[in-house]
């Protein structure tokens, strides 16, 4: 009888894999906080996603961000939270209010090179971690009743916005603007409430942003 020789198994080694762990803090208003919607639908929230699937964990998500902000509450918040940086990220998202205000749209530049450099300090004095989101259109929404006036108010908003990110070297600018707009024609990317941004109008964001702060990142 012919004995059967024994085989060992190989098991391959598995590939190491490093997480690396990083802080992030949210600026903005409704559109950051995610009015209307699940706090993991959140674009930030989202951004988290995204990243902890390249082994980037976000510890913790902080947030500064509530509905109906503008640039200047925006920084008495900051000023009044006083949030413990520095923080891996930073992400920047103002103005909307300020236009729906009808605040004078030649004050807003110098309000938010104020956020921008705290955002820049709260970044460790690092502009390349510091992420500007340019304002989304909601002129194209049920509330906005497709109102181009909103449309043109928004794109002078944005343009003084990005002009003052460029004016700081290495900030980040992504512009969510044509996304925004997408919502004319589809309606599944706004929330219940007819005005902001749905869950699925967030993920198009963090699929912007995501891939650029993953690059600062690694």
């Amino acid at each position: 009888m012919t004995e059967t020789p024994t085989v060992t198994p190989v098991i391959p080694t598995p590939i190491p894999t490093t997480s690396v762990y990083k802080s992030y803090l949210a600026l903005g208003d409704s559109y950051t906080i995610g009015q209307s919607v699940d706090s993991a639908d959140r674009f930030p929230a989202q951004t988290a996603a995204i990243l902890k699937q390249q082994n980037i964990n976000i510890v913790p998500l902080q947030y500064i961000a509530t509905t109906g902000w503008t640039t200047t509450n925006l920084a008495t918040a900051i000023t009044s939270v006083n949030p413990k940086g520095p923080f891996d990220v930073v992400t920047l998202l103002i103005g909307v209010n300020d236009q729906y205000q009808n605040r004078n749209i030649n004050d807003y530049g110098g309000r938010f090179l104020q956020l921008l450099q705290t955002a820049t300090q709260l970044a460790g004095n690092k502009p390349s971690h510091v992420f500007v989101l340019s304002i989304p259109d909601y002129g194209v929404t049920p509330f906005g009743g497709n109102n181009s006036t909103i449309s043109q108010q928004i794109d002078a908003y944005n343009a003084i916005n990005k002009q003052v990110t460029q004016s700081i070297a290495g900030v980040n600018y992504i512009d969510i603007t044509p996304a925004s707009r997408l919502a004319a024609t589809d309606r599944s990317l706004i929330a219940i409430d007819g005005l902001h941004p749905s869950g699925k109008q967030y993920k198009l964001w963090a699929e912007l942003l995501a891939p650029q702060m993953a690059n600062t990142l690694k």
